[in-house]
């Protein structure tokens, strides 16, 4: 009994030791890389945090609505004037599908995200979103690197044909889908190591490992 409590003991005070590492050590370790010189303009783009998963909000204008319109056959309504962001989130296919709120927490996607799992693309729009909200951080992206992080999004996707593969019907509600994605989920490497990977993308520092919302928004105020 003693062996466990010291065996578990350990396995906590490691798992910290590794997430302050993660935090506290910049990546890039040099800085982020200069902007293109032909896009210097600023783009300002959200990051959405709960309390174990993050997503990106990117502001919908004409020429987004028109890069995103394949959207539209699955149920996003990109084109709709009162949709002002387009969201993006990617994560574990059980747990994802499986559990909208903690209400619906089952046994088995647990145990698959904390082993390994499929991965999908989790897209939705929104109206306004309060930029003084505590789970919402503002951050800016230059021009140059905005489109870089857009295509990291873009290459998230399963593509056949040259189409996004939606997961039936599935949505949280009306106006949001899931999608095929690219890529395994585990706890150790799941959403919010995926945002970090975009972040850094669009030209933003993070954490060298982020895998909580919590290290990656101190991440990211420290280094940008």
């Amino acid at each position: 009994m003693k062996l466990t409590a010291r065996w578990l003991i350990g396995a906590i005070a490691l798992f910290l030791l590794l997430v302050a590492g993660g935090t506290f050590i910049p990546r890039p370790m040099l800085g982020a890389a200069e902007a293109s010189p032909d896009m210097t303009s600023s783009q300002r783009i959200l990051l959405l945090s709960g309390p174990i998963h993050t997503d990106i909000a990117i502001p919908l204008d004409d020429r987004l609505r028109g890069s995103f319109s394949f959207l539209e056959d699955a149920g996003i309504p990109v084109s709709d004037p009162a949709a002002q962001w387009l969201i993006f989130g990617w994560g574990g296919r059980s747990f994802y599908l499986e559990t909208p709120t903690w209400a619906d927490l089952k046994p088995m996607p647990v145990f698959r995200a904390l082993t390994i799992d499929g991965s999908v693309m989790h897209v939705d729009v929104a109206g306004g979103i309060s930029e003084t909200h505590p789970a919402v951080t503002v951050l800016n992206v230059d021009g140059g690197r905005f489109e870089q992080l857009l295509g990291f999004i873009n290459d998230s996707f399963i593509r056949e044909n040259g189409a996004v593969v939606p997961v039936g019907d599935r949505g949280y509600g009306d106006y949001d889908r899931f999608f095929e994605a690219r890529g395994y989920f585990n706890a150790l490497f799941g959403c919010n190591t995926w945002t970090a990977a975009a972040l850094r993308t669009g030209g933003l520092r993070t954490g060298f490992w982020n895998p909580l919302p919590q290290t990656l928004v101190l991440s990211l105020s420290l280094y940008n």
